[in-house]
């Protein structure tokens, strides 16, 4: 070893010593609980702990909860991450145009929901969409339209929370977005322009493509944001109703801390884990396909 690499590991070491503390120490402890029974009983006298190997795994087969679990974060996924890309896009293309006045302004605007407090902008649009006294309701009846049980409908609820998480996080993609797009070269969209394209064909064949390597890493992220949906549901919903809203991450944290089948909670963990790595995998693989990587 050179004595540069022997710097570099020495810079290093402390930083690699914090993520093994933090990070690979917890997870191999938790795949260690995910093979036995581990809960309450075993917390208080270890004799009570027995492997079970796969049983945990197996075990998740055979519940219902767990697979209407699974169902609900698969939709939260597939209606969410459209809507937050889609809105992340669109608003940024609107503030890449020249035009546009107070960019600044704008864009701290549309930023800071992003870092507020999910807890507390979480029980703001509870009340919101309160059937009663809510302002949306309020909003619907100056038009004639019939107060909705947001939070309380299970065919309605999904959505309701979908609007509340679209709002809160599309502002760090917006900003991303924009990023990149002041990076696409002018002189190519203004050489499409002159060719005859309008406004959709510059978009579609010199900013799409231009833009795909971020494209590719909001949609990875937003995608593993949402399998990982928890603190909206818990605050707004508490999992209901009629278990519409509970998310997979939802049923480990019920099964881990409300019922302390701490084994089958970090079961439930490494699915998900699982999860977020092929569907990632995935995503990669389309991204090469399309030269965005």
């Amino acid at each position: 070893m050179t004595r540069q690499e022997r710097t570099g590991w020495l810079f290093t070491a402390p930083v690699l010593a914090i993520i093994a503390l933090v990070f690979v120490l917890p997870t191999a402890l938790a795949l260690a609980l995910s093979v036995t029974d581990y809960s309450i009983y075993a917390l208080a006298d270890w004799s009570n702990l027995h492997f079970v190997g796969l049983g945990n795994f197996t075990g998740l087969l055979s519940t219902p909860l767990f697979w209407r679990a699974l169902g609900n974060t698969l939709l939260f996924a597939a209606l969410g991450v459209p809507m937050a890309i889609g809105t992340s896009l669109f608003v940024a293309l609107l503030l890449n145009d020249a035009t546009v006045r107070w960019k600044p302004l704008w864009r701290v605007l549309l930023f800071a929901p992003y870092v507020t407090s999910v807890v507390a902008t979480a029980v703001v649009w509870r009340i919101l969409f309160n059937q009663r006294f809510g302002l949306i309701n309020r909003a619907l009846a100056a038009v004639g339209i019939a107060p909705v049980d947001w939070l309380g409908d299970p065919h309605v609820s999904i959505p309701a929370i979908l609007l509340f998480v679209t709002w809160k996080i599309f502002g760090y993609n917006m900003i991303v977005f924009t990023a990149a797009l002041s990076a696409v070269p002018g002189e190519l969209i203004e050489a499409a322009r002159l060719d005859g394209a309008g406004r959709w064909g510059r978009f579609r064949h010199v900013t799409l493509p231009a833009i795909g390597p971020t494209l590719l890493l909001a949609t990875v992220m937003s995608v593993a944001g949402f399998l990982q949906i928890f603190a909206e549901p818990y605050v707004m919903t508490l999992g209901g109703p009629a278990q519409s809203t509970t998310t997979v991450l939802y049923f480990m944290f019920d099964e881990g801390f409300k019922w302390w089948n701490l084994g089958q909670a970090s079961a439930v963990a490494f699915v998900l884990f699982l999860m977020i790595l092929a569907v990632t995998i995935a995503q990669t693989r389309i991204g090469r396909r399309h030269e965005w990587l």
